[in-house]
């Protein structure tokens, strides 16, 4: 069936809309702040790995042809499959991206309201209030909080446009010296900087919405639904890169006015109130507040339909109720404290993840070997957890354990790009490479052995 380019405009909107939650719009624009006169490239770092990352992901999952994410883990092994996706799962909600929407609704929504002295009170009743409606929504997710969405995410979008043309058309200021880290290397700061979004691990779950979509639409053969996914998909990414250069470029030129703040929520309302005044910083924080109380509701039912299917003996409801508190514990611990904290994880998740995706488009010419994806995945995930263990030592401030420190030597002295954040890469090439010719040999001769006993 050949669809109209309104059908994959349709596709690639709603897969923007997943994509795009109000808590991506702090990145960008702290990267714009902290990079400054080195906005380009480090722009360009983030896109690849918030943008392009989570494109090749949906893609991943249609060519795969795997249900859903766990199916396609357990490539690697059954146990695995429950590991990784249950991990995935939990970090894109109760545990990091969960309470960040709680956090940023109030950042942006609240915050610049309250006394200094009274954010953390003003932070807990907030989010008390907040989680609570969650709970109560999640309890029994209908088409209310469905259709609220769909109105909603335009509107959202069409402010920040506003937003965003007017910083264009009139700039608060000029680049200034980059911060830190974006100094030098301004492009793999950002790139890292892009697994904050967590899209890339989030595709791996909207991949099978959007193929669903697609097949809903009367496309049923799987090159056709590969096709239409890549179409969408590119439109999804254009919206979604377009927003966050954008913002990215409104927190370069903020800081003339601006103070650099700890995190991007303060650099959205502080544009909005400078532009349009309080009326402007209301109306923003109004949608935001909205938009992230959508996209909590929608992760905490996700997490909590997830772990039923894997363990149906306890009710959905616990579930719901469950996660719901954890995650307004883990909220009132601020913005800037769980994106410090969640950058372990993501540094141990990130590389599993894309790992995973390289070796699902390479798969056919292994034969999807169990062999290949075993011993890249382990590799890949020993050199990802020492990477995770550095980055909780050096996010507590604290020295590296006495065990690690062997261990990150010879990282260092062997691995190229270690220090960059992805020693991780050429390891896992070598061993697909190594370990894919090896599978394909012990096919051969198989395949010859069998053909002989036939013969005879």
């Amino acid at each position: 069936m050949k669809l109209s380019f309104s059908s994959y405009a349709a596709v690639g909107v709603m897969l923007f809309a997943l994509f795009f939650g109000a808590g991506n719009l702090i990145f960008p624009a702290s990267l714009g702040q902290n990079a400054g006169e080195n906005l380009w490239p480090a722009a360009i770092g983030f896109l690849i790995t918030g943008v392009g990352l989570p494109l090749l992901g949906i893609i991943a999952m249609s060519f795969s042809g795997s249900r859903n994410l766990q199916e396609l883990a357990t490539r690697v092994h059954p146990l695995y499959g429950v590991f990784f996706t249950s991990l995935l799962y939990l970090t894109i909600g109760p545990f990091f991206a969960s309470p960040r929407t709680g956090t940023v609704a109030y950042e942006i929504g609240i915050s610049s309201f309250v006394s200094e002295s009274s954010q953390q009170l003003v932070l807990f009743i907030f989010t008390l209030l907040f989680f609570l409606i969650v709970l109560f929504l999640s309890l029994k997710p209908g088409k209310l909080v469905d259709t609220i969405g769909k109105l909603l995410a335009p509107g959202l979008v069409a402010l920040i446009a506003i937003l965003l043309i007017t910083a264009f058309v009139n700039p608060m200021g000029e680049f200034q010296s980059p911060q830190a880290s974006y100094s030098e290397g301004a492009f793999l700061t950002g790139f890292l900087e892009g697994y904050n979004t967590m899209d890339a691990l989030s595709s791996l779950v909207f991949g099978i919405i959007v193929i669903n979509a697609i097949y809903a639409m009367g496309v049923t053969s799987k090159k056709d639904i590969l096709r239409t996914t890549i179409k969408a998909g590119c439109i999804a990414v254009l919206l979604l890169g377009t927003m966050y250069v954008g913002i990215a470029y409104l927190g370069a030129t903020s800081t003339e006015v601006l103070p650099i703040f700890d995190n991007g929520g303060p650099v959205l309302s502080g544009a909005a109130s400078h532009y349009y005044g309080t009326f402007g910083s209301v109306l923003l924080a109004v949608a935001i507040i909205l938009a992230c109380l959508t996209t909590a509701i929608g992760l905490t039912v996700a997490n909590a339909q997830y772990f039923h299917s894997l363990f149906p003996k306890i009710r959905y409801e616990t579930y719901v109720v469950f996660f719901a508190t954890i995650t307004f514990a883990i909220a009132n611990f601020g913005l800037t404290n769980i994106i410090t904290y969640s950058v372990p994880i993501l540094m141990f998740l990130y590389p599993l993840a894309i790992v995973l995706i390289l070796l699902t488009f390479l798969s056919p010419l292994f034969k999807h070997a169990q062999l290949v994806y075993m011993t890249t995945i382990a590799v890949t995930f020993i050199i990802s957890f020492f990477d995770g263990l550095r980055s909780l030592c050096n996010s507590l401030g604290i020295d590296y354990f006495n065990w690690m420190q062997p261990i990150l030597n010879f990282f260092e002295t062997w691995l190229p790009l270690y220090e960059q954040g992805l020693g991780w890469l050429v390891p896992a090439v070598i061993f697909i490479v190594i370990t894919g010719v090896i599978s394909r040999v012990q096919m051969s001769k198989v395949s010859t052995s069998r053909q002989t006993t036939f013969n005879s």
